[in-house]
């Protein structure tokens, strides 16, 4: 997987939580283990965040304190 888009109406608000969330199936954007997580600024441009990621029941939880626009990027490419 290169990378997968996200738009910040896919997320949503978590129970008894102020973070938000999205939800990804691992076959859609892989374990995991290898995930840069980009968020869009206004100007367009991509910078790289540090959001919480959980796994669950072949699912992967992306959490950040508010809906935003950007996308998941693999870093596969630089196995040896």
């Amino acid at each position: 997987m290169a990378q997968r888009n996200f738009k910040k109406e896919e997320f949503v608000k978590g129970n008894n939580n102020d973070r938000y969330r999205i939800e990804f199936k691992m076959d859609e954007i892989g374990e995991g283990v290898d995930l840069v997580i980009e968020k869009r600024n206004d100007d367009g441009e991509f910078e790289i965040i540090q959001p919480e990621i959980s796994r669950m029941d072949n699912r992967i939880f992306i959490f950040w304190s508010e809906p935003i626009n950007g996308r998941i990027v693999s870093d596969e490419y630089k196995q040896l």
